[in-house]
């Protein structure tokens, strides 16, 4: 069964939600969750009411004051400081992970490996080797556990709309596919020291498996809820740039609707290399082969500045700040999250080719996005839309983008071994060194 199909199938079958009581743990009479919630502030947040008709048993963040915030919200779950003795809590059934990117892919494989549903925000991973480790770890247990990473625009129907008419013939046959983001954070390299940590913040923690000690800023931790991560996001160390950030959104938009797997090529241009911080203003190429339902194609990444050529001299994609462009043989469709634009090929343009479907064929919708993680928790029948098989085949491409960045050449790469075949020190970079005692699959 096509992924697509099964979604379908999961979101159809949700209307008559079976609770299946043998895969919780303490509370499986009230058929309510035990979660952790591990990140309690920034993204955290955004959690609260999602979680909040379950049991939340736990709560862990390494700095002290967003524990007592969180605690006032949830004041019968214990706290920790550290997330792998959180995760020694016996009683957890699912956890949801809010934590920095550089730390994503270790609390999901630990979490994983005692046997817990996890929600995880994006990105999963912030190299090639932690996407295929969580993809590897989790497949075997894909009927028991559920996964979700946290690209959240993925509700929005426009989403299906777009897979819709692409596989139904509006642009005629799939040739390819752009996507990209305009934000741009500039910034020099990494930060000095500027004094010693607050009382209550555990930065040893904070930094976790990062190789390199890298003295306390403030600036780090600077900026709201939902915005922080764009003050250490872009170093090397910490996360991927734009491709983690809001290309995780955007990049969905268009793997969604071209239904891909891994490339077999990549190649990248873009701002000098900066041995501290990933680039602004980059362009990356990837090449996919055919599948069931199209033949092979080529996506592009651009981000801070770059863009594709738009289809016309009158329509400017410029003011479109996240957005895909998909090009066929009769026309070329261009979206937002929200919204989308069919624009036919040659003189006439008359789209007698294209017949949408009827209503009652639409793909249904995801609905609430973590709702539809939990529900996943409780009954392993239904499916979600962004699992850690879907989300990890996105994010080790764009991973791999950064490195062929990073070598300034052409890479081939064998997606079933997880190799570059033609570039030794490439073929290095796809996985990171991490601090002495740090295990990424523990």
């Amino acid at each position: 069964m096509k992924r697509r199909d099964f979604l379908k199938s999961a979101v159809t079958t949700g209307a008559g939600l079976i609770i299946l009581p043998g895969g919780l743990r303490a509370n499986a009479a009230s058929n309510k969750l035990n979660i952790a919630l591990i990140g309690t502030w920034g993204r955290g947040l955004a959690h609260f009411d999602s979680i909040a008709d379950e049991n939340v048993v736990a709560l862990c963040d390494c700095w002290e004051r967003n524990l007592t915030d969180a605690a006032k919200r949830f004041p019968n779950a214990k706290t920790y400081v550290d997330w792998r003795k959180c995760l020694e809590q016996k009683d957890i059934d699912a956890v949801v992970i809010c934590t920095t990117d550089f730390t994503h892919a270790f609390v999901a494989n630990w979490a994983l490996n005692r046997g817990m549903h996890v929600y995880l925000e994006k990105p999963l991973g912030i190299s090639v080797e932690e996407a295929r480790v969580v993809r590897a770890n989790w497949l075997p247990k894909k009927d028991k556990l559920a996964t979700q990473v946290g690209m959240q625009r993925h509700a929005h129907d426009n989403f299906n709309r777009i897979a819709e008419m692409l596989r139904d013939g509006a642009i005629g046959e799939l040739k390819s596919a752009y996507a990209w983001g305009n934000r741009q954070i500039p910034k020099p390299g990494y930060l000095p020291a500027a004094g010693a940590p607050p009382a209550g913040l555990h930065y040893d923690l904070w930094l976790g498996p990062v190789k390199t000690d890298h003295p306390y800023n403030p600036e780090y931790f600077a900026g709201g809820p939902g915005a922080n991560c764009l003050k250490w996001n872009m170093y090397w160390d910490f996360g991927t740039g734009q491709i983690g950030d809001m290309g995780s959104h955007t990049m969905d938009l268009l793997w969604n609707a071209v239904d891909c797997a891994l490339p077999t090529s990549a190649e990248a241009k873009g701002d000098p290399f900066n041995p501290d911080v990933t680039p602004v203003k980059a362009e990356m190429r990837f090449e996919h082969p055919a599948n069931s339902w199209r033949g092979p194609i080529s996506l592009t990444w651009y981000q801070g500045g770059a863009m594709p050529n738009p289809p016309s001299s009158y329509v400017d994609i410029n003011k479109i700040g996240h957005g895909a462009m998909f090009k066929g043989t009769e026309g070329i469709l261009v979206a937002d999250f929200t919204s989308r634009a069919l624009i036919p090929l040659g003189k006439d343009g008359s789209l007698s080719y294209y017949k949408p479907r009827a209503k009652e064929a639409l793909l249904p919708s995801v609905g609430h996005f973590q709702k539809q993680w939990i529900n996943a928790c409780k009954n392993p029948s239904l499916k979600t839309a962004c699992d850690f098989e879907y989300s990890a085949n996105m994010i080790e491409q764009m991973c791999l983008g950064l490195v062929a960045y990073r070598v300034g050449k052409k890479l081939d790469y064998d997606g079933k071994a997880g190799r570059v075949t033609n570039n030794g020190e490439a073929d290095a970079l796809l996985k990171r060194d991490y601090r002495a005692g740090w295990t990424l699959n523990g």
